[in-house]
């Protein structure tokens, strides 16, 4: 079953084009939306919503055609904007009760559903407090809870990271895989940190310039590859680990290549077991420490790499 599905769906402004015949067809389950600003991550998700219309093309939110039947989505999908739109004066407990009964939930319902809600997202001892004396995580929580109060099978969230530091990402990043593990709503989320994406999406949509470049489950982005991720250390005698390390490989035959890292090298594997023998044997010699030794996996960041013009990668 899809939960949202787009067919040649084209968003034209005076002066540029949003989305250029974008067909996706996305299925239940945590699905991160990738694209560079300007990429139409914004323009799609207006359109899922029933706020602007497609220029062409049609796209369906849970059975629904998102051109006619706006205001009946928007009953059954949440939606957490990127920006801070938060009323300062008033209570979390306040706004996300407001937030339910605009959703149509009775005002019993409404409050029930409000504390389940916030204790669910964490804020249920702050949950009296004016926002406006609320930290950024605690906003992006909010944002989130009234995504969540109407009990939507659908939520749509827009850099839900965004102002949060390690430990803050990481609590939201869990969140969100709990809204679906937890309670089967499905989620469609957008980020610029591909790394969060990876963790926590079941699928991947890549777009760019308004297009469809890939869209594939996550295990297929980060798949293996032939290739070995080696982390050292430097020493007295090599103050730069990576750099001794490479040229022992390649003076011993193997193809290798420094990684992104300063102390990281790719060593190319191939499935032959040997190759691992003589890179500890070479690290050794070298009286390098190892920190790290696997296989190497894709990241969504090449998907940009792979389609950007060739004379700009050289």
């Amino acid at each position: 079953m899809s939960v949202i599905q787009t067919e040649s769906v084209t968003k034209r402004y005076p002066r540029v084009t949003a989305l250029d015949r974008l067909t996706v067809d996305i299925g239940p389950g945590v699905t991160g939306l990738v694209g560079a600003n300007g990429a139409g991550k914004s323009t799609l998700i207006k359109i899922l919503l029933g706020l602007a219309p497609a220029t062409e093309g049609t796209a369906t939110v849970l059975g629904r055609d998102a051109a006619r039947e706006g205001g009946a989505i928007r009953e059954q999908v949440g939606y957490m904007p990127e920006h801070d739109c938060l009323p300062p004066d008033v209570s979390a407990t306040e706004f996300v009760v407001h937030m339910a009964r605009m959703s149509g939930l009775p005002p019993a319902a409404a409050r029930e559903r409000t504390a389940d809600t916030l204790r669910h997202v964490g804020l249920y001892e702050e949950r009296y407090r004016p926002i406006g004396g609320y930290s950024t995580g605690m906003k992006q929580r909010v944002k989130l809870a009234q995504a969540l109060v109407h009990d939507p099978k659908l939520v749509l969230l827009d850099e839900p990271t965004n102002g949060l530091d390690p430990a803050g990402r990481d609590e939201m990043l869990g969140l969100i895989r709990r809204v679906w593990s937890d309670f089967g709503i499905s989620v469609l989320v957008t980020s610029h940190l591909l790394g969060e994406l990876e963790r926590t999406s079941d699928h991947i949509v890549v777009i760019d310039g308004g297009k469809l470049l890939r869209a594939q489950a996550t295990a297929a982005f980060t798949e293996v590859t032939a290739s070995l991720a080696v982390e050292v250390t430097d020493s007295d005698t090599h103050p730069d680990g990576a750099a001794a390390l490479l040229a022992a490989l390649r003076a011993r035959g193997l193809a290798a290549t420094a990684g992104t890292g300063r102390h990281l090298v790719h060593v190319d594997a191939a499935g032959d077991e040997t190759v691992y023998d003589a890179v500890r044997d070479a690290i050794t010699d070298l009286g390098l420490g190892l920190i790290r030794m696997e296989q190497r996996r894709h990241r969504i960041a090449e998907v940009f790499q792979d389609t950007a013009p060739q004379e700009a990668r050289q």
